[in-house]
Parts: structure tokens; C-alpha cells; sequence
């Protein structure tokens, strides 16, 4: 168990600063530790719940001008995340890994190519556009144990917008919804691991304060860099674990 405390405050100290759920590297964590693929999808969004929560409330007063978008990104993710217990039941565990690692390097090549120098485009979003990206890809990232986040920050700042810290805080609240709808779903299902999952998400609070005081300190152009290191990484880790 003390295994899964240190994994709870490092991921969540990842989730706070990215605005991530932290399923993107507490995942591979679990499965270098033992856990199979099902197993470490249902403590990451156990954790996810308790980690977005509380990033979502510390984020609140930067985040008061868009709360409606996320809102709705958040209520599409929600009925997306709905969808991940069936999925996970009926999708072989080597098909989720193939799907993580696809999505990481998706999110490697979106930001890299991004510039978050740029003001963000204060316009009205299309209600729709965000609850259908909601749904996609909350029903999607709850189907391999991450919130999300790494899905919807590089569309957020490539597509809607965005600059880069205000695309982050929008999709940790995200994974608040898709979270609590991924845990609904698996415990529906019969996959939830209540004991290590609540060990790991109690300990991510203490981690999630940390990151999300880092993050308002840091240069938007060193945040861009960082996050593209974390999710390298994470890749390497994803490809090594699953070709040697």
C-alpha cells in the first residue's frame, strides 16, 4: 500500500500542474507494479475522481469566465464516460494499450506544433462542438483510465482557441464529469477497485495543491515544454511496456 500512496501524490502533483486526471502516468505506474490494463484503468479513475474535484475548486476563481464551456464539454464527457464499463467489458486489454499509446503521441504532435505566444480568441463557442468533443472523448479516455485531458487540451488550444494554461484548467474540470460518470459506469460493470482506488485518489490531494501552485508560477513557454516532456515520456514508457 505505501506503493500506492507515493504513485497517488506523484500523479496527483502531474494532475494538478498539467490539468490532467492523471490516468496517463498513474496507468503505466500500475501496470510496471503488477496490475493488469482493466485493473489499473479502474484505480486510475477512482483517483481521477478525487484529483479533478479538488484541481477543479482550486482552479475555480481563473476559471470563472468560461465556466459555460466547460460546463458543457463537462455534460458531454459525462454521457461519453457513461459508455467506458461496456467498453472495457468487450475490448481485449492489448486493444486499450494500442488506443493509449495512439492518443499520446495524437497530443505530442497537436502541441508541438501549436503557439501558445497567441491571445485566446474570445468568441462564442458552437454549444454543439462542445458537447459532441465532450462526449468523444470522454467516452473514449474513460475507456483506457485517463481523464481526458490529453485529448482535449491539444484540441482546445489548436482548434477552439485557447491559450495553454486556460485549455489545461478547462480540462481538468472536464475530467471531473467524464471521471464521475467512468466511475459510475465500472462499478455498473463490476471492475472498480474500491480499496486501492481510494488509497491512491486520497493521496493525489496532497500532490494536486502542489502542482496547481507550481503551474500559475510558471512561463507559458517553459508549460509548453514540460508538458511535451511528460508526454514523451509517457510514450516510451507506453511503447516499451507493450514491443519489450
Amino acid at each position: 500500500m505505501f506503493e500506492l500512496l507515493i504513485f497517488g501524490a506523484l500523479t496527483g502533483f502531474v494532475s494538478g500542474y498539467f490539468g490532467v486526471g492523471g490516468g496517463m502516468v498513474l496507468v503505466p505506474m500500475l501496470l510496471y507494479y503488477g496490475f493488469d490494463m482493466k485493473q489499473a484503468v479502474a484505480i486510475s479513475i477512482m483517483q481521477m475522481v478525487f484529483s479533478s474535484v479538488y484541481g477543479s475548486f482550486l482552479n475555480a476563481k481563473k476559471c470563472l469566465g468560461i465556466l459555460k464551456d466547460g460546463l458543457l464539454l463537462g455534460i458531454g464527457g459525462f454521457i461519453g464516460g457513461l459508455q467506458s464499463g461496456f467498453i472495457v467489458s468487450n475490448v481485449s486489454a492489448r486493444s486499450l494499450e494500442y488506443l493509449f499509446l495512439a492518443l499520446v503521441l495524437f497530443a505530442i504532435i497537436r502541441i508541438f506544433i501549436s503557439n501558445v505566444k497567441i491571445e485566446q480568441v474570445k468568441e462564442e463557442k458552437s454549444k454543439f462542438t462542445l458537447l459532441l468533443i465532450g462526449f468523444i472523448i470522454g467516452m473514449l479516455a474513460m475507456s483506457i483510465g485517463i481523464g481526458g485531458s490529453i485529448m482535449l487540451t491539444p484540441v482546445l488550444l489548436g482548434f477552439m482557441k485557447y491559450n495553454l494554461k486556460t485549455a489545461t484548467s478547462l480540462s481538468l474540470f472536464f475530467v471531473m464529469f467524464s471521471s464521475i460518470a467512468g466511475f459510475i459506469s465500472m462499478n455498473f460493470n463490476g471492475q472498480m477497485l474500491f480499496t486501492e482506488g481510494a488509497t491512491v485518489g486520497i493521496a493525489s490531494l496532497i500532490g494536486v495543491y502542489f502542482g496547481i501552485k507550481l503551474k500559475n508560477n510558471t512561463h507559458v513557454v517553459s508549460y509548453k515544454k514540460f508538458i511535451l516532456i511528460l508526454y514523451v515520456l509517457i510514450s516510451m514508457s507506453m511503447i516499451n511496456k507493450i514491443f519489450f
